[in-house]
């Protein structure tokens, strides 16, 4: 009887919402953790993009307002411009992105060019041996730089506003010593100067134009601080330091090497165009390159790098010294005071500034 009861017993009906359920589709209902972004959303996320709005605002305007800016000839002009200050300004900004400042990064410049004309000069030697010679002093300094400031624990801004001043001094102060002048003597005439400005100061052609050599290494060098950035440990701990370098430290990122080894990328940077500056004129004037430093910050500022560190990239770097380069072009360009230069770079500071600001708060907008 009990097993009979227990057949016949009818099984229970299933609820009609259970017969209903909907089927979860993909993408729906997630939270913000989870939802992947939109094009447009990610686009904004890159530290670039304001700088980009920038640039091409500029070109516009200037291609508007001054017709010889829209020829060839002078789009080698502005890219040479930009080249010289872009070298230096990706060093610059992958050392902000770092968390760190370097204020001794424009005399840095001269000080290694006059290095290798004096020592060339003096010692009758192949400048061959001053460009050695000069890059060895140039990584030194940065690296005297980033070993105080890791020592020490004092600000970056005091470490290499005391270098500033040091190099500045020592410029004017050998430079007299041994040429009882303000500047260094002509190596143009002395061997291997012609091999060294194939190499630092040449021009090449380009579609019947002549475009200088630094344009060159200024793109391969953003290409290497790209990939150093995005596609290599080291990249993730200049990332780290500067966002947090207690943290970093604490999960094993060594805070002295990356930081160190950041300065002396500014050093190797000085160096080169020191060389390209020595190369070009053949001689060097010893107050060369004071106030050069807040440009390239300025530059790298432009470009999507913090003040507080931690976030930028090295293609806004190359932004922000393009719109330098158009800037201080299209103002001869147009004909215009030449006074009006650091008025409007100014302006571009304020700009960029303002727009990466409002692209960082669209980016995270939930």
């Amino acid at each position: 009887m009990t097993g009979m009861s227990q057949a016949a017993t009818p099984a229970a009906p299933v609820p009609a919402a259970a017969e209903e359920a909907p089927v979860p589709v993909p993408g729906r209902d997630r939270d913000g953790r989870t939802a992947e972004r939109s094009l447009l959303r990610r686009l904004l996320g890159r530290p670039e993009i304001g700088a980009l709005i920038g640039a091409i605002a500029v070109y516009a305007f200037f291609f508007a307002a001054a017709p010889a800016f829209r020829q060839i000839d002078s789009t080698a002009t502005v890219l040479y411009q930009a080249s010289t200050m872009g070298i230096m300004a990706l060093a610059v900004a992958l050392l902000m992105i770092g968390g760190e400042f370097d204020l001794s990064a424009g005399v840095a410049v001269t000080s290694s060019a006059l290095t290798a004309a004096i020592l060339s000069f003096q010692l009758t030697l192949n400048v061959w041996s001053g460009v050695v010679v000069a890059l060895v002093f140039s990584l030194a300094v940065g690296a005297l730089n980033g070993f105080l400031l890791v020592r020490t624990g004092l600000p970056s801004f005091l470490v290499t506003l005391g270098t500033f001043l040091m190099l500045q001094g020592l410029n004017l102060a050998i430079t007299k010593l041994f040429t009882d002048n303000v500047a260094s003597d002509s190596i143009r005439d002395m061997d291997g100067f012609d091999q060294a400005k194939a190499v630092f100061a040449s021009e090449i052609t380009v579609g019947g134009v002549d475009v200088k050599i630094t344009v060159l290494w200024w793109l391969l060098f953003a290409a290497l601080a790209t990939w150093l950035l995005l596609r290599t440990r080291y990249g993730n701990w200049v990332f780290a330091v500067g966002g947090d370098q207690d943290s970093a430290r604490a999960v094993g990122v060594p805070v002295t090497f990356t930081k160190v080894t950041l300065f002396m990328g500014v050093g190797f940077a000085a160096w080169f165009v020191g060389m390209h500056l020595l190369f070009s004129f053949s001689t060097v004037q010893a107050s060369e390159g004071v106030g050069n430093e807040f440009l390239y910050i300025i530059a790298a500022v432009i470009g999507g790098c913090l003040l507080t560190g931690g976030y930028g990239s090295a293609a806004g770097a190359v932004i922000g010294a393009l719109i330098f380069g158009m800037v201080s072009q299209g103002i001869v360009y147009a004909n215009w005071n030449p006074d009006w230069f650091k008025f409007f770079l100014g302006v571009m500071l304020l700009f960029a500034t303002l727009v990466n600001l409002w692209v960082r708060r669209s980016a995270t907008r939930r």
